[in-house]
This record gives C-alpha cells, structure tokens and sequence, in this order.
C-alpha cells in the first residue's frame, strides 16, 4: 500500500492550467523549505523556570478529533516530559515532507555514529548502512526504535539532528503547542524537551486530520526488518475496542506515557495519558477516559472485555502463538495474570517494501478453561522485554 509521491502531467497547451494538486504540493513544498530554512534564523529561548512534573503524578486529556472539544482532562498543562511521545512529532515532519515531495518512501536513510549509538529501545543499526524511510516510519511506530528515529530526524534536518529538532518546535508552536519544546528526534531524556498532556492531544488531532493517507501506519501490528519481525508495542490495539493507533512512552523520569485514538461510530477520540506508574495503570486509565468520552458524546457503551491482550509473533516458524490474557482487574492489584488457550499467531501481510503486518491484530477472546499462569508457563516472544533502562 506504499503511497506514490510524483508529479501529474498535463497535456500540452498554449494556456497551461496548474491543477489544484500540483499547487497544493508547490504549497507544501514552500512550507517544508521555509521551515528547514528558518530554523537557521530562528532559536528557541530554553525555559527553565519551567519544570517538568515528575512520574507518580498522572496528566490526562480526551478531545474530539473533529471538534477538538476536550471531553475530559485532569492537570492537562502540567509541563512534563515526553518520553518517545515524541516521535509523534518525527512523524508528523516525515507525513509533511512525504507530502510535499521532498522525500520518498522508498528514499534511503543513512545511518551516523550518532544515530547508531542511541540507547535502547533501538534497532540496532550499523553506521553507514542505510535504512527506508518508510522502514524508519515503521520502527518508530513499532518498536520505538530511538536510533531508527535519529537517524530519519538527522535525514530530514538537513544531517542535523539539532536543527531538525528546532524544526520540531517550529512546527509546534504553528500547531498551537505553545508549552512544548524539543531537543531530539526519540524522546530520550533531555531537561530541556518538555510538553504537556493537552499539546499532545492538539498534536494527536493534527496527525488525524492532517495525514488521513498516512495515520493507517499506526496501527501496523508488525513488519519485517532484515528477517526479524519487529511487534508493535502498543497495547492499547489489542486491548480496547475501536482503538486503531498512536504511541506508547517510557523513560524512569517521564513514567509510562500514552496516546490513544479510537473510533466508534463514526466518532474519533484523542486521548492522553502522562506520568502512569505502571503500564496496567497506563492502560487502564486511557480506557476509563475513552469510555467516558464516548458516553459523553452519545456513543452507545461497549462491553469492555475483562482482559488485556498480547499477541506474540514467532519470528522465523508459522506455528501457532501462545495468547496471555492479562485480567485488568487482577493486573491492577496485583493478582497472578491469566492464561486462556492457544490462538493462531496473525498472518503476515504486506506493506509495500517494509513488509508489516497489518491484520490480525484484534485477538478473539476465547471464554473456556481459563486457569492461572504458573512458574512453569513458557512464553516465547519475538521480541525481548524491555527493563526500566529501556525508552520507548
């Protein structure tokens, strides 16, 4: 489903007429070149009167993605740290020079020393070699892969990963995001990079709204990198109903981050979740506040199911993977989770050149035998676990 950024031609006349979408693209083209260029002139006073709140402490917002009218929010404007929320602004400057034709899909990425040596969550990529963007759009949807979005951050900003950043909070401030800054492409901890939960959901709504073409890369179950499948970290995907993407984030001083769009009937929601102290709490707060939201706008309620679902793909064997149903109710006191039966692991579909997996990522619940988990239980996953050294 790669997208295709040409130009369109025209049959020759004596009155050339421009059509409505070469000059749309000639208007996303000025937009990208000013902003690259402006950065050069521009610098971004570092607030630091302004601290970021610490975990322990939960932001939270849920918006209308049309309206934009806030549904719910409790301390919104806390200033905090992102963690790899912010890669949604990476991807939102990727979305916008895809648009405007300056880069492609299919266009190689290289790899620094710089963007080789990030710290984990990473896919290890070796300097000098290259990666696709549209691979690189992937790991930072999936995986959250911090040297992955150097990388892409160091191509679009002209081989610096600083000047993209500034790039970043331009494009943030014309966006409304007035209380956010940004000093690197991942998220990884800077004192200075700082948002607040209601900034994330202005940035949430614009990916909706702006990049309709674009916003399916979120909800990519998995895709294939150099013969490993890399899992979508996002839980939110398996775990509640009309949920169809946006991004996870964790550092130990940011705590566990979330941003969620889902949909039903026909009514989209945005919501934010900042400074959860544990992934369970995490996922079920943004479930609490979607729930409300859609009550709050009239959509009917929908069984929630008792269980959070993770769906392990084996990386190199077409057998059947092993589904662990974790009971929220349990995971949230602190209960032993549960084991239900085997299901099928999802077939691997296609995604132009990256390959990812874009079904089957809603896992049917199976309502028989359901027993506890024990020591003995083995687990594969196609993917390491992350410790509390890892951001992602």
């Amino acid at each position: 489903m790669a997208k295709k950024h040409g130009t369109e031609h025209g049959s020759d006349s004596l009155a050339q007429v421009v059509s409505p979408a070469r000059r749309k693209r000639g208007t996303a083209m000025r937009k990208w070149v000013g902003l690259l260029a402006g950065v050069a002139l521009t610098s971004f006073a570092t607030q630091r009167s302004a601290h970021a709140q610490y975990a322990g402490q939960i932001s939270s917002i849920v918006m209308d993605a049309k309206t934009g009218a806030v549904l719910s929010q409790t301390d919104p404007d806390l200033r905090r740290y992102p963690a790899s929320l912010t890669k949604l602004m990476t991807l939102y400057m990727a979305f916008s020079a895809l648009r405007a034709g300056t880069i492609s899909l299919d266009q190689a990425v290289p790899v620094s020393i710089h963007a080789a040596t990030m710290e984990p969550s990473k896919l290890g990529l070796v300097p000098g070699t290259h990666l696709t963007v549209e691979q690189a759009m992937l790991a930072l949807v999936t995986k959250s892969a911090n040297d992955a979005a150097c990388a892409l951050g160091e191509f679009l900003g002209g081989g610096s990963e600083p000047q993209f950043a500034a790039m970043m909070t331009q494009q943030a401030r014309a966006l409304g995001m007035n209380n956010t800054t940004f000093r690197n492409a991942s998220g990884l901890p800077d004192p200075d990079q700082l948002t607040t939960a209601r900034d994330l959901a202005l940035l949430a709504r614009h990916i909706v709204t702006d990049f309709p073409e674009d916003y399916h890369y979120f909800s990519v179950a998995a895709f294939r990198f150099h013969g490993r499948m890399i899992p979508n970290h996002n839980p939110m995907l398996k775990a509640y109903v009309g949920a169809d993407g946006m991004k996870t984030g964790y550092t130990q001083e940011a705590g566990r981050n979330l941003v969620t769009s889902a949909i039903r009937n026909d009514v989209r929601l945005v919501g934010v979740v900042m400074g959860a102290s544990s992934n369970p709490q995490r996922t079920l707060v943004m479930a609490d506040q979607l729930d409300r939201g859609f009550d709050a706008e009239g959509v009917a309620p929908v069984a929630r199911p008792l269980v959070l679902a993770r769906n392990t793909v084996a990386p190199h064997h077409h057998t059947g993977g092993r589904v662990i149903m974790l009971a929220a109710a349990s995971a949230h006191h602190g209960r032993a989770p549960l084991e239900v039966a085997e299901a099928p692991a999802p077939r691997h579909g296609h995604h132009g050149r990256a390959t990812p997996v874009v079904g089957g990522h809603h896992v049917r619940l199976i309502g028989a035998k359901v027993r506890p988990a024990t020591a003995t239980t083995t687990i594969k996953h196609g993917h390491k676990a992350h410790t509390s050294r890892n951001h992602t």
